[in-house]
């Protein structure tokens, strides 16, 4: 017998040995399938797709490793331990033992998923990243209504809601929201914390209808996961700020549907009581200090204050930090541009607008805002509101000290870091287009003309000079012309005409060096003599010349010749998708072409 010998079946390698089909997993672990499904999506593992598949095409297929990972999760014995404690209340109810049954219940053994987030994300940069999806779901859920037969409860619903608006008030309160958009599967809302860029999507405050072919069990699984994942998100970032968590918010509000206003007033509760404390804290450890002798610094001093001003049986005074610890933090200039884009801007929301987007939004750029209803800042004939958010064409009063817009303005400015004008956004009149900021017009290749008017209305706010359509660079560069236009004086426009004039006789020189040299050697080939025959040779060699664009095309031909087959089917692949780009670039002109004609034939 050979030293290597091993009797078939006895030792698999390769991917036979590497991957294991789904139904051999179940088989291996012991376990249900919905089971086998819970533990896949808390532990993060999902099937693999091998290059060579052992048992066929019609099966899933897993890790091995990754099988053996869950063979020794703790949380797989909590699981068969409920099981079995399960069995133990259904014996007691079929036996009719009511007062054992109800002993069993009270004491029925319960899980946590804390131990798998710290293990999946070991660093909250890594909780950030994967946190897309995660706030998607929770918005999601908190918009469902809840239903017995989906197994949707109701507590769960409304966890959902606290969790998504302490997240929504955190962003606002500290300006890190980037970009809004409203589309028909919701609104798109992207944060940035951290360096890391968080798109999510709520859906809009309508009736859901829950679909029947939707698996709820498996969603509910996930759910389960995010919640546990956002509220240490939220709890790390509320941490950060120095705020405690979680917050405590005012029961009057909370009743009236108002929790994100809830955790604003949170935020902001007892500011000017705890300045006051922390002076006469500050005042007294000084005084203290002077006392006993020796001089502390003041980042001492400061932290003496912070411990002293959050006591752990207070709740109402925790948030006294968080103003003044996001003001102290350096913010960037991002930041701080959105901070300030509705400083000095106060609106006023009527019942029809889509009020908790818009109770998110302004905050989050700076401005104040109030609705129609009990528990709101301010009523509607504050006589300091600058704007009233409006969705319909009839009003019943109307205030002249204030302007009356649409909110797509809200959402415009926001995209814009501007206050665009209101004439186009004015109750009754069609809006311009809501463009999505999500989009790269210069990578797509069309740039919608509404575009261009906010680039332009962004350039007038810092100052800058764009060329007028139909006008090029260089027109705008000419002094003579930035010298009418009055930007810039006369002394500065003939310096420029200057080094102009200059640039322009050194480019005509070196255009001059170049025929003479190429003259030079086509004379040395002729007979010196015969001047036209040299020019005729000349004017012959210039037509002779070969056609660069002709050049270009054989040498793409020669290069797609000498490529692999499969990059040629790749970049085939990549030429298609340019040709649908032009063709859906084209398609978007022809549109713009056909609906200027209409409005100039109906003029």
């Amino acid at each position: 017998m050979p030293k290597h010998y091993r009797p078939a079946g006895k030792k698999k390698e390769g991917n036979a040995a590497r991957y294991i089909t789904r139904s051999q997993a179940v088989k291996y672990l012991q376990v249900s399938l919905s089971l086998f499904r819970k533990l896949c999506i808390l532990k993060g593992i999902f099937p693999r797709e091998p290059k060579k598949k052992v048992k066929g095409n019609h099966h899933t297929y897993y890790h091995t490793k990754d099988i053996l990972f869950l063979k020794h999760e703790p949380l797989l014995e909590k699981f068969r331990e409920m099981r079995a404690y399960e069995k133990k209340i259904k014996k007691a109810v079929s036996k009719k033992n009511r007062d054992l049954a109800e002993r069993l219940l009270t004491r029925k053994p319960s899980y946590t998923l804390d131990m798998l987030i710290r293990e999946r994300y070991p660093k909250f940069i890594d909780a950030l990243r994967d946190l897309d999806d995660c706030l998607s779901m929770v918005h999601l859920f908190a918009a469902l209504p809840a239903v017995e037969r989906e197994k949707i409860p109701v507590n769960r619903v409304h966890n959902c809601r606290r969790l998504g608006h302490e997240w929504q008030a955190y962003i606002a309160r500290t300006h890190k929201l980037r970009k809004t958009f409203i589309s028909v599967k919701g609104i798109y809302y992207q944060a940035e914390i951290d360096g890391q860029k968080i798109t999510w999507l709520t859906p809009h405050a309508l009736q859901q209808v829950l679909p029947d072919d939707v698996d709820y069990n498996i969603m509910l699984t996930f759910l389960e996961f995010y919640e546990t994942l956002q509220a240490f998100v939220n709890f790390k970032l509320y941490h950060s700020i120095n705020v405690k968590y979680p917050p405590i918010l005012d029961p009057r509000l909370e009743a009236l549907a108002a929790d994100l206003y809830a955790l604003s007033r949170y935020f902001d509760n007892k500011v000017s009581m705890t300045e006051s404390t922390t002076t006469s804290f500050s005042e007294s450890d000084v005084s203290k200090d002077q006392g006993k002798g020796p001089n502390y610094d003041e980042s001492e001093l400061r932290l003496a204050q912070l411990q002293q001003q959050l006591p752990s049986n207070e709740p109402g005074a925790l948030m006294h930090l968080v103003q003044n610890a996001v003001e102290t933090d350096e913010d960037d200039s991002e930041t701080r541009e959105c901070k300030t884009l509705f400083k000095d801007v106060k609106f006023f929301l009527s019942r029809e607008v889509p009020r908790e987007s818009l109770l998110f939004v302004i905050p989050a750029f700076g401005g104040s805002v109030s609705w129609d209803g009990e528990g709101a800042p301010f009523k509607e004939t504050d006589q300091t509101i600058t704007h009233q958010i409006v969705d319909r064409s009839t009003q019943g009063h109307k205030f002249l000290s204030r302007e009356y817009v649409q909110p797509q303005w809200i959402y415009d400015c926001v995209n814009a870091r501007i206050l665009l004008p209101v004439e186009e956004y004015m109750v009754g009149r069609i809006p311009p287009p809501h463009l999505s900021p999500f989009v790269d017009n210069e990578a797509e290749g069309y740039v919608p003309e509404y575009a261009e008017t906010i680039k332009r209305l962004q350039a007038a706010a810092r100052n800058e000079v764009l060329p007028m359509p139909g006008v090029g660079k260089e027109d705008l560069d000419d002094p003579q012309n930035l010298l009418v236009e009055g930007v810039i004086d006369r002394a500065e426009a003939i310096e420029a005409a200057t080094k102009k004039r200059k640039m322009s006789v050194l480019q005509k020189q070196y255009h001059d060096e170049l025929k003479k040299e190429l003259q030079s050697t086509q004379i040395s080939t002729a007979s010196d003599g015969n001047k036209e025959s040299v020019s005729e040779h000349i004017d012959a060699g210039e037509d002779s010349l070969p056609d660069l664009s002709q050049i270009s095309k054989d040498a793409d031909s020669m290069s797609k010749i000498v490529m692999p087959r499969k990059k040629q089917k790749l970049l085939k692949a990549m030429e298609i998708g340019k040709e649908r780009k032009q063709a859906s670039v084209d398609r978007l002109k022809e549109r713009k072409r056909k609906i200027e004609e209409g409005k100039k034939s109906g003029k």
